[in-house]
This record gives C-alpha cells, structure tokens and sequence, in this order.
C-alpha cells in the first residue's frame, strides 16, 4: 500500500486530518467521505482519497477501488433511484479542489442536482477505429487490465 501523503494548504487534506469539521459519513483506512457544504441537491457527499494527488490517474489504484464501495453505500443509505458519481479532473473539466475527489450527487427531480449538457460530435468509424488502434498499442493491447 502507498503511504497517506498530505498537502498542508489543500482544504480536502485538512478535512481528512481533521483541521477542518465536516459531517462525516463512511471513513476507511483509504477514504473518507462528507455531506458536500454547498450541495446541488439534498444529500449531496463527496468521497476523497487519503492520499493528497491533483488527478486521477496520479492516484495508486487501491484508493479508487476504495471509492466505488462507499458511493454505493452512501446511494443506498439515501434510497437513491437517481443519482450521479461525478469526478473531474482538471480546471477546465470544472475541478474545483486540486484534490482526487467524487461526487454522489441525488437527481431527485428535475430541477434539483446535477444539471448535464452533452453536446455530441459525430464519429466516422474509420476514425474511432484508428483511435482505438492507437489507443490499443498504448494500453496492453488485449483490452483487459
């Protein structure tokens, strides 16, 4: 397992150590995660990594795998039917806190929660099979972890 590191000035390090009150829900020996103080829909939580890393694929892969359980648990304990997980990884992806995070974010109804606007851009598929070429000679090249 990677040691802990934390960042003195991020906010999010500061929650996990302590320094700074937050309505707890689930905290492992990974992860910790809190109702969100400026929520876009009641039980809005946010589960971070106690390990301090600006992006996601920076973080070693035992803390994701720690995240997903927890969400499932939070959505449950909410009763949730509806619901995003949300993680965004850099300024202009909306990042806010320069630390690994995500969202469980209710959908209650239409109004409330998170508000999408997926603007889609036609793919030929002579294009994404290149891409998926070029893709595939960069990961292991099965397609499998």
């Amino acid at each position: 397992m990677a040691a802990a590191s934390f960042v003195e000035s991020c906010i999010f390090c500061k929650i996990v150590k302590g320094g700074i009150s937050s309505y707890k829900l689930v905290e492992t020996k990974l992860s910790y995660s809190f109702l969100d103080v400026g929520p876009l829909a009641k039980g809005h939580a946010l589960i971070i990594p106690k390990h301090h890393a600006e992006k996601m694929h920076e973080l070693e892969d035992e803390y994701l795998a720690d995240v997903m359980p927890i969400a499932k648990k939070i959505a449950k304990a909410q009763g949730l039917e509806n619901y995003n997980i949300l993680q965004n990884n850099g300024a202009i992806a909306h990042q806010q806190v320069k630390h690994v995070h995500f969202h469980v974010i209710p959908k209650p109804n239409d109004s409330e929660g998170l508000g999408i606007i997926w603007p889609q851009n036609a793919s030929k598929g002579d294009e994404l099979q290149a891409y998926q070429a070029e893709l595939l000679s960069k990961l292991d090249g099965s397609g499998k972890l």
